[in-house]
């Protein structure tokens, strides 16, 4: 099994001259946070996780996290002293607001960071990352009281939260939860229900967990519109600041699952446990999705960084293990790097790694724009934007990831298939990827149902748009860069074919638009991650530096010529309609309509 290696050349090309985090940088209080700081910062940033948290991956996979007799969850040997080295180097704080004791850099940063850690551990990575999302949720809707009195520690790693949204009979349909909280005399409220997967919901890194639980007051409307968001802390918190009672919420099991083993993933039982009101009653929704949507980008990185993590191992793999000999070669047997198909695995992997490293951080640049860009209407449109971008990370970035880490162990051949190799590790923690914070199926529903329409269709239209101004650059480019040229033109017409008629059919037919919503987003990621490879093609070329500027051209040369391709293939499924998918019923489905014909 290989050591992580942190690819901060590659994420330093990316922030300068792909994404463009220098304008960034320039934005009102970031001026602290330039390109040279900030890649220092990742430097080392990406020692520490290398060092500290990666060799933890393996051995928190094979042993676990633990619910004892008495109720504690242990996590695996080594975690908990790694975390507190974690929250006392400040790595978590990073992206945070100084007002809390952050660091205050963007979150283009933040996600950067997030890639580091998450290649180095998935596992231990998901304790950070759902706590900054209710540290977001906090910033966005708490109350100042709430505030002071949660958001520092929870800013410096000492606290760590939650988000408690799913029920045994409530999953993707959150407004199905019947969790209640009842007020009490002191302003409190009384929270009674049971929450399953919850991330971290126990652990032994912090001494307080805060999680953020979703419930109904009394006659509150059903549905999502009844929902309400409290804060509900294992231990109260006093006036002083100190920890006091064990508030009445208990772990009554752990989830044996497929992957990430080491992240302890809880049931958790409320019996009339304190909690505190976020915002209004009944606008806990509109609080999650702060979460949800803080969450979705980071969910898109671990896509990105289990694929990062594979790849390296089967690059090193292929290189020592000899098998055969390739056309050519001479003498004894050849490592398998020297077959072509081995190497078409191998550069699907580097240049899908590429693309979707570009997408990541182009997406939490807009983040950054949408809050701090100087003029309303550039916050208004970055915050479009990142509303088109984030499901497609989300998605088209967790499957990249199965299917990247997937090809990973196949370079392995038999020995992938070897748990000892460590290859599948990688293939399981990620599949989880796919489906938690809304499954893909969900954000390809969103980008039809809510994005698609943004002042009719125009924002969407308005960033093909902008993808298409890469022509001009491409065909300045010279030499090399005809084939991406002329690709993306055939790929970016079927993206727009697709578009206008989801458009038109969306509201008379709402139901054919939802049919081909998972080929339609597939489409955009494609395109989107091909645009972005083109774009640092073009920007390597302009460096000065030679070898760089062949590495880029021939990643998205190959991309271009063996990935996008892809889109075109799928216009058909994005426009089929409803038709076939209701044209069997349960019964035909299984089978059992059929008869014996003789």
């Amino acid at each position: 099994m290989s050591q992580y290696q942190p690819p901060i050349a590659d994420i330093a090309f990316a922030l300068e001259h792909v994404v463009g985090y220098p304008d960034i940088a320039a934005l009102p209080g970031f001026e602290h946070a330039d390109l040279d700081t900030a890649v220092e910062l990742l430097e080392q940033c990406g020692e520490f996780m290398a060092e500290a948290v990666a060799p933890l991956n393996r051995q928190g996979d094979v042993q676990g996290s633990r619910l004892l007799a008495d109720g504690s969850v242990v996590t695996p040997d080594g975690f908990k002293e790694a975390y507190a080295q974690y929250a006392d180097a400040g790595w978590g704080s990073v992206p945070l607001p100084e007002e809390f004791g952050g660091g205050g850099f963007p979150r283009t940063i933040g996600v950067a960071i997030q890639e580091l850690m998450t290649s180095a551990n998935m596992a231990f990575s998901l304790c950070p990352l759902l706590t900054q999302g209710a540290i977001e949720a906090l910033l966005h809707y708490g109350s100042d009281e709430l505030k002071a009195r949660y958001l520092p520690k929870m800013v410096s790693g000492e606290w760590t939260g939650t988000m408690n949204l799913t029920e045994p009979q409530a999953g993707s349909d959150v407004g199905a939860l019947t969790t209640r909280a009842v007020p009490n005399a002191d302003g409190s409220y009384a929270i009674t229900g049971q929450k399953i997967f919850i991330t971290y919901g126990d652990h032994d890194m912090a001494g307080q967990i805060v999680h953020l639980v979703l419930a109904r007051t009394p006659g509150a409307p059903e549905g999502t519109r009844g929902i309400s968001c409290f804060i509900v802390p294992k231990f109260a918190v006093n006036d002083d600041g100190s920890l006091g009672a064990r508030n009445a919420v208990e772990t009554v099991s752990l989830e044996h699952k497929m992957g990430i083993h080491a992240s302890p993933t809880c049931v958790l039982q409320y019996e009339n446990a304190t909690g505190y009101l976020i915002g209004e009653e009944n606008k806990g929704m509109r609080i999650m999705f702060v979460m949800m949507n803080s969450a979705r980008l980071g969910v898109g990185v671990q896509g990105l960084s289990l694929a990062e993590r594979a790849y390296q191992q089967s690059l090193e793999y292929a290189q020592q293990r000899v098998q055969g000999q390739a056309i050519g070669a001479t003498g004894g047997g050849s490592a398998i790097i020297e077959f072509p198909d081995v190497r078409r695995m191998l550069l699907t992997q580097r240049a899908g790694i590429a693309a979707l490293r570009y997408l990541m951080l182009l997406d939490a640049k807009y983040v950054d724009l949408s809050m701090k860009a100087p003029d309303a209407a550039g916050r208004a449109r970055a915050e479009e934007i990142v509303g088109l971008l984030t499901p497609i990370c989300k998605s088209f970035g967790t499957d990249m990831g199965n299917e990247l880490t997937s090809l990973a162990l196949q370079v392995h051949g038999g020995m992938g298939f070897i748990e000892e190799t460590g290859a599948a590790q990688h293939v399981r923690d990620v599949r989880i990827a796919a489906i938690y914070e809304g499954t893909n199926g969900i954000q390809a529903a969103d980008l039809v149902g809510r994005k698609l329409g943004v002042r009719g269709g125009a924002s969407v239209l308005e960033f093909l748009a902008t993808m298409r101004e890469i022509d001009t650059e491409l065909a300045a480019a010279g030499s090399g860069f005809e084939g991406i040229r002329e690709e993306l033109g055939r790929q970016f017409t079927a993206l727009e074919q697709a578009t206008h008629w989801m458009l038109k059919t969306g509201l008379a037919d709402p139901n054919a638009v939802l049919s081909g919503s998972t080929p339609y987003l597939r489409m955009w990621g494609l395109c989107t991650s091909a645009w972005m490879l083109a774009r640092a093609a073009v920007a390597a070329a302009g460096t000065g530096d030679a070898e760089l500027a062949r590495e880029q051209l021939v990643l998205a040369r190959f991309y271009a010529g063996q990935v996008l391709p892809q889109c075109a293939g799928l216009l058909g499924a994005a426009t089929a309609g409803s038709g076939d998918l209701f044209a069997l019923d349960a019964a035909g489905l299984a089978g059992t309509a059929r008869k014996v014909r003789r």
